[in-house]
């Protein structure tokens, strides 16, 4: 069955801006922070949080929704709003807006090691979908959805849940991911994943979850019995790192050594 979004939330009819164009520049390699550069007037949306520095014309606001729709009512946004708290996503988006002379800079940074990835909406038929923690900013006219999974196998043994984002519009977004990226293009065939390995891909992709292995691999193997399977024709990016390993490597870590700390001071 092909993927598709339970999407009921999302239709609307109501007035939606196109993106602001932005210039950008990436810095760093394992810990990248991206540059937005901003002409007057123009705006970029974030997640909370996620602002290293700006320049003195840059202005920010905290709003409910991302600003696709100048034109919605309160309803409309206290709607999307929910949407993002249903999601367990902040209520609110930050906007920072040229309001001076001349360019302006506003950096934001990627919350743990990895990559960011640029993507051109525009180039890639206009829509995204990806895991909903890895949105990072984008260009204002942007519309930012959190749509469901319909099947339920996906959902339980899928490592993220139910809930994906769905990123649409004609400009540019960021998104980031832990350790390498891996860009993946299939032509009809299909590409067995770990399931925490997905980072994004375009809507001609199948998306479901399928039983490998057995008892005996979950529990000696360490590769579980659920495997990703990513199907049809599109683009998939993979990430190296996801950041659910990246936390069990440090938690694992700290509890050994808080248990040789223990054992060591019971011996005095």
């Amino acid at each position: 069955m092909r993927y598709s979004i339970v999407n009921y939330l999302s239709r609307s009819n109501i007035w939606t801006m196109e993106s602001h164009e932005v210039d950008y520049e990436i810095f760093g390699d394992d810990m990248q922070t991206v540059e937005i550069e901003l002409d007057p007037q123009e705006t970029v949306i974030a997640e909370a949080g996620a602002m290293n520095w700006m320049t003195e014309g840059i202005t920010y606001d905290a709003k409910m929704g991302d600003g696709s729709k100048p034109k919605s009512t309160f309803f409309g946004q206290l709607l999307s709003a929910g949407k993002r708290a249903f999601s367990g996503e902040s209520l609110f988006m930050t906007h920072f807006t040229n309001e001076g002379e001349g360019k302006q800079r506003v950096c934001f940074a990627a919350p743990y090691p990895g990559k960011i990835i640029p993507l051109d909406l525009k180039e890639i038929g206009g829509e995204i979908i990806c895991q909903r923690d890895s949105f990072l900013c984008a260009a204002l006219g942007t519309r930012i959805d959190f749509t469901l999974t319909e099947k339920f196998g996906v959902g339980f043994f899928g490592g993220e849940g139910f809930i994906l984002q769905k990123l649409t519009g004609d400009g540019r977004v960021f998104i980031h991911a832990g350790g390498t990226i891996v860009k993946k293009e299939l032509k009809g065939e299909e590409l067995r994943v770990d399931t925490g390995c997905i980072v994004a891909f375009t809507p001609g992709i199948e998306y479901d979850i399928k039983h490998y292995g057995n008892l005996k691999s979950m529990f000696f193997g360490g590769e579980g019995m659920f495997v990703a399977s990513l199907k049809g024709t599109g683009t998939v990016y993979l990430q190296s790192m996801p950041f659910s390993r990246l936390a069990d490597r440090v938690v694992r870590s700290a509890s050994h050594l808080l248990g040789k700390r223990l054992g060591d001071s019971k011996s005095y």
